[in-house]
């Protein structure tokens, strides 16, 4: 009999430190009992968006709570608004929130400073970028000051030239002119400062840009780089948007108005689309076969570049293109299958370690993982058309929609369960739908792949996106198909756990996780792997 109709008392979560002197082993096991009888009896924590972190600046503590006022915090209430198009965005790598945030906030300053009255840009004389948090903990290894530069200079991540940023590894002392009114203000990586990494910030991904007329200040603004390239400023008022034909906050919600009006996924996600952004169908499926072009010239270049040693004090040499040639002459349908899948996942992961151009999919450090996906669905794998393909990247994206609604896609907010662990997720969810799934199986799917990331954290070796993160990507993408075939060989209304409560298990994880292993390289492989 159903636990739930029998009325059975889950208790509540104590969410307190245990008292000075008490049985910490023993206080911390009641609290796991309490949440397994939630999960094994459907019931789940009434909302854990009102839990509270450890104390900040307690010794291990989690990190502060986000600022209430943000944008991506505000909108973990009322329906999903995001879109593909905000969603599925090609930029530079390592890091969606290192490189591609930082990059769309220097060009977004770069393009209010345009605006200023003639009479003031004739006084400036420098642009600075300041940066806080987890970009100036691991900013180096990611590129950070290089990505900040070239959107200073008027460079956006979908178009700059990799090799541009290549130019700037390679030669840090280079010199720029950015061209304001009539004045030329020169630039260059000294004009990006890498400030203090530990403090009382709105966001942990926060930077100020200022343009100077000496020492006064002409124009200043802070900004937020909040995972998956989004970014957000003080006083930021988010775009008004069309309401969604269907409005949905939970996976349950979105079951259900799939089951009244018998859609699938990808219609359910096309339907929204076209509500929210205006757009017809033929427009978002031209935009959906640009990120498919994207994520297969991503996979390929990586799979043809031959075996070399990427940047970085690591040394780390690429195998991609070793994994893939050997992939070929494995026995076995199974052993054959696994080795594709992760080297193609390899291949996107080292593209993105080497800091070209990749997809958020759902962010940088998770490059790997819905690319490896899809072009095993595609002619090099399962042989699905196009059309298959785009419902594939719609279903993927409303399970990462509810994962950015209702936790997070930043490892500097949530650690890597918030990248690899959300597209594993929506890979499963893909694939499913690519297969014609009902919508249950597919969020079946995207449960266990997600369920199985839950508490891996973000301890990248020396602040490179290379170790654990690119085997990571390979592991993701597996365990994307293993979370589908899981869920297609089980009868679907009797999985216990669900994806809504997967969700709030990552928000609560994210919440009291140690703050070492959020992106700050202070923690686990970080620590323990020594460099020679």
């Amino acid at each position: 009999m159903d636990r739930m109709a029998e009325g059975a008392v889950v208790p509540e979560l104590d969410m307190r430190e245990p008292p000075a002197g008490s049985d910490r082993r023993a206080f911390m096991m009641r609290s796991a009992m309490a949440v397994s009888i939630g999960a094994l009896t459907g019931c789940k924590p009434k909302d854990v968006s009102n839990i509270p972190a450890q104390a900040p600046g307690a010794k291990g503590a989690a990190a502060p709570p986000l600022d209430p006022k943000l944008d991506v915090v505000k909108r973990s209430k009322g329906p999903v608004m995001t879109t593909v198009e905000e969603f599925y965005k090609v930029g530079p790598g390592p890091s969606s929130s290192h490189t591609i945030g930082p990059m769309r906030i220097t060009y977004d300053f770069y393009q209010r400073c345009t605006k200023l009255p003639a009479d003031q840009l004739a006084q400036a004389t420098a642009l600075k970028v300041n940066l806080f948090g987890s970009l100036s903990a691991t900013g180096k290894g990611h590129g950070t000051e290089r990505a900040a530069l070239a959107g200073l200079i008027g460079n956006e991540p979908a178009t700059v030239d990799p090799a541009f940023l290549d130019g700037l590894a390679a030669n840090p002392n280079q010199t720029f002119t950015v061209k304001l009114g009539g004045k030329d203000i020169p630039v260059s990586l000294k004009d990006i400062i890498y400030d203090a990494p530990k403090g009382d910030f709105h966001h942990p991904n926060t930077m100020t840009c200022k343009l100077l007329a000496g020492d006064k200040v002409l124009l200043e603004q802070e900004y937020y780089s909040v995972g998956g390239g989004f970014i957000e400023w003080k006083g930021y008022t988010p775009p008004k948007k069309n309401p969604p034909k269907y409005p949905y906050e939970r996976i349950s919600e979105v079951i259900a108005h799939c089951k009244r009006d018998n859609l699938n996924l990808a219609q359910f996600a096309m339907a929204n689309e076209m509500a929210i952004t205006g757009h017809s169908e033929a427009e978002v499926n031209a935009f959906l076969d640009k990120i498919l072009g994207a994520m297969d010239a991503t996979v390929k270049t990586g799979l043809a570049a031959p075996t070399s040693v990427l940047p970085g004090p690591i040394k780390l040499k690429t195998k991609a293109h070793d994994v893939y040639v050997s992939a070929q002459n494995q026995e076995g349908a199974a052993r054959k299958a696994i080795a594709l899948v992760s080297a193609y996942a390899l291949a996107g992961s080292e593209e993105n370690a080497r800091g070209h151009l990749v997809i958020t999919a759902p962010t940088g450090g998770s490059a790997g993982v819905l690319p490896a996906v899809i072009y095993s669905l595609g002619p090099a794998g399962a042989k699905m058309s196009k059309e298959k393909l785009r419902e594939a990247l719609l279903a993927g994206a409303i399970i990462g929609y509810l994962c950015k609604h209702n936790a997070t896609l930043s490892a500097a907010e949530g650690g890597c369960q918030a990248e690899i662990g959300v597209a594993s997720a929506m890979g499963a969810a893909g694939i499913a739908q690519a297969y014609g799934d009902p919508p249950q199986v597919a969020a079946n799917a995207a449960e266990g792949a997600l369920e199985h990331h839950l508490g891996m954290t973000c301890d990248p070796v020396a602040g490179f996106v290379q170790v654990p993160c690119i085997e990571r990507c390979a592991f993701g993408a597996v365990k994307a198909w293993t979370g589908y075939l899981i869920a297609t060989n089980e009868v679907p209304v009797n999985r216990r756990v669900d994806f809504d409560s997967t969700v709030d298990a990552m928000a609560l994880t994210a919440k009291e996780m140690n703050s070492k292993y959020k992106e700050t390289s202070e923690g686990g492989l970080a620590v323990s792997v020594t460099l020679c």
